[in-house]
């Protein structure tokens, strides 16, 4: 982008509405901050991910032809989750490759910024650390990864925070298992993932694993807590405002 916008977008997600409004919150607050207004369409929904990867492709469209009409000017749409920014970005254009509205599924995912992408290389966003010292970890979603590309964009953010250290996990690069309808249908599976996600995590010897997913923090999360490791589970965001406000 070559200038930098006045207004965005901002896609809320399932999780973040249902699970985590504060990582929503935090990221909205991170953008104004910036001096950028936050448009919220009240009429967004789902991103059809999980119809999508179950395989419902019809079902799928009926929910992302919503996203579409949510979304109508010509302002970024930036994501607070790598998960579904990827379902925007790269699916939708694929999803309506052959429908009336592939033009307008393609300029649609060309506004789409995940969030901490949108921070770095758009807003050049620079942080104050206000808090007191800390270790942290990074876990990576696969989407935000694979699909995304943004975990630089990420951990460039942590490592502006003067206080914070970051400790790399040794399986970064591992799922933890939780894949929205895989850890329903693979239940066994899943859990022998995110139990070594968590170890790796414990050995970190970190107060805090960070991620910019949802779905990972709450599948690494509960796992952390069954297991009675004491180590919180973040969105990148909410972190961020947290040591920024101090």
């Amino acid at each position: 982008m070559s200038t930098r916008p006045e207004k965005v977008y901002f896609f809320g997600t399932c999780l973040i509405d249902l699970c985590y409004p504060q990582a929503g919150m935090a990221g909205i607050d991170l953008l104004q901050q910036q001096g950028i207004e936050v448009v919220f369409p009240q009429k967004q929904s789902c991103c059809g991910q999980p119809a999508y990867n179950a395989g419902f492709p019809e079902e799928t469209k009926k929910v992302a032809r919503q996203q579409l009409k949510a979304f109508p000017k010509d302002y970024p749409i930036v994501v607070p989750s790598g998960s579904c920014g990827g379902m925007l970005k790269h699916h939708y254009p694929r999803l309506f490759a052959d429908e009336p509205e592939a033009a307008e599924a393609q300029r649609f995912a060309g506004r789409v910024y995940e969030l901490t992408e949108f921070l770095v290389t758009v807003l050049d966003v620079k942080l104050e650390d206000r808090g007191p010292p800390i270790k942290a970890t990074w876990h990576s979603s696969c989407s935000a990864l694979r699909e995304m590309g943004v975990i630089e964009h990420s951990k460039s953010l942590i490592r502006q925070l003067q206080n914070v250290e970051l400790i790399e996990l040794q399986r970064e690069r591992e799922c933890c298992g939780f894949g929205g309808t895989f850890s329903v249908k693979q239940p066994d599976l899943s859990s022998a993932m995110v139990a070594d996600k968590a170890a790796d995590i414990e050995q970190t010897g970190a107060s805090v694993v960070l991620s910019g997913d949802c779905g990972c923090l709450l599948n690494i999360g509960g796992a952390l807590e069954y297991r009675q490791i004491p180590i919180p589970a973040r969105h990148i965001a909410d972190f961020i405002l947290e040591r920024t406000h101090g």
